[in-house]
């Protein structure tokens, strides 16, 4: 890039929450890579988290909507919506944000499937969040549950239908098809629970429509300082409307992050 001239890039990061490794560890890794090529590197703006952004949020609902129709009539109307992230340790958790509001990543995750099932069914389908993918050393503590585990506990509550909505990931890619179509879906059948799985958001033309407007709304302030997330949103309810591209309560993420979140140093 620097080779070609380019002073300037927007990076999309395709994670729409607060952790160390969702978007902490890519802003370490583009001023690494900066440091690198040295005083000719172009500047890299991330452009900031969408967890509750209406592009990322209306979709997931279309989808969750589209799932629930697949199910059995008879089990449909009581079907618990299951949302899954991808399982992090509980140290890199309990980090996530800024200083004075960590925790960020499971409330964030709470948040937007709060918006998704606030939007399903007029509200009226009990939702959970469970987590998938887990890796490391088994004496790490992880978030729990798994998402397999949670659907045993759900089974033994009298649960008969679930859909399961991968809320962490923003397209249909191997972990997604493999942990949810597959293990859980076998999980699901094994404890005869009727099982849909509703798509991302990764072919929406809202969600792509959202990606240009975050690059928009970078390059609007390039020169943003690191300041709390906007409060002026606070739209909790179906049909309020976007302010400013958020939906709920906890308003616009800023565009910059500062020094010290998610156990950032610099």
């Amino acid at each position: 890039m620097a080779e070609d001239g380019v002073r300037r890039a927007v990076a999309f990061v395709t994670s729409a929450y607060s952790s160390f490794s969702s978007c902490r560890q890519y802003l370490d890794d583009i001023e690494r890579a900066r440091a690198a090529v040295g005083p000719d590197a172009p500047r890299i703006d991330k452009i900031r988290r969408f967890f509750n952004h209406p592009g990322f949020i209306e979709p997931f609902a279309d989808n969750v909507r589209a799932a629930l129709a697949t199910l059995p009539a008879e089990v449909r109307d009581e079907a618990h919506l299951v949302f899954t992230a991808h399982s992090v340790p509980r140290a890199m958790a309990e980090a996530s944000g800024p200083a004075g509001n960590r925790g960020r990543y499971v409330t964030e995750l709470a948040e937007a499937a709060r918006l998704i099932a606030a939007r399903t069914g007029a509200g009226a389908h009990p939702w959970s969040l469970a987590y998938q993918s887990r890796s490391g050393p088994p004496s790490q503590p992880w978030l729990e549950p798994d998402v397999r585990d949670h659907l045993g506990e759900l089974a033994k509550s009298g649960t008969r239908a679930v859909v399961v909505i991968p809320v962490g990931f923003v397209s249909d890619h191997m972990e997604v098809r493999h942990d949810l179509d597959l293990e859980a879906a076998e999980a699901a059948d094994s404890l005869g629970v009727a099982f849909a799985r509703a798509a991302t958001p990764g072919t929406s033309l809202r969600f792509a429509s959202m990606i240009t407007g975050l690059v928009q709304e970078r390059l609007a302030q390039p020169d943003d300082p690191p300041k709390p997330d906007s409060t002026v949103s606070d739209n909790p309810e179906p049909g309020d409307g976007p302010a400013q591209g958020a939906l709920g309560r906890m308003g616009v993420p800023s565009q910059t992050c500062p020094a010290d979140c998610c156990g950032g140093t610099r």
